[in-house]
C-alpha cells in the first residue's frame, strides 16, 4: 500500500492525486481567499432585482408584442364573425352568387 510510487495495475498505471492536485509541485505566488458559505448571500438582493428587472425588459418589449397581437385578435375576430354570417340563412341570400342567381332566374351552374 506504499505511496505514489508503486503502479495500480498495468492498465491504468500510476497514481499521480485527485483532481487539483495531480502530482504536480505545488505553485508558488498564488493566493486564494475564501469566506464560509453561511457568511456568502447569493441571493441577496435576487427578489427585488427580479421584479424591476422583468419590468424593465416587458416595457422595453411591449410595441413588438401588444400591436402584432392586437391585430392578429381583430382580424380573427373579423374572419370568424364573417364565416358566421356567411353560413347562415340571411348570408347565403346576400352572397354574390346567390344575387347572381336570382337576377337569371335560376341556377347557373350546368
Amino acid at each position: 500500500m506504499g505511496g505514489g510510487s508503486e503502479p495500480l495495475d498495468t492498465k491504468h498505471g500510476q497514481w499521480i492525486g485527485g483532481w487539483g492536485n495531480l502530482g504536480s509541485q505545488t505553485q508558488k505566488g498564488i493566493v486564494t481567499y475564501a469566506i464560509s458559505a453561511n457568511r456568502q448571500r447569493p441571493l441577496a438582493g435576487t427578489a427585488n432585482a427580479a421584479v424591476f428587472n422583468t419590468y424593465r425588459r416587458c416595457k422595453a418589449q411591449f410595441l413588438y408584442v401588444v400591436p402584432p397581437v392586437a391585430f392578429a385578435y381583430l382580424l380573427l375576430t373579423w374572419a370568424t364573425e364573417k364565416n358566421e354570417f356567411y353560413n347562415s340563412k340571411e348570408g347565403r341570400t346576400h352572397s354574390p352568387e346567390a344575387s347572381d342567381e336570382a337576377t337569371q332566374g335560376g341556377s347557373v351552374r350546368g
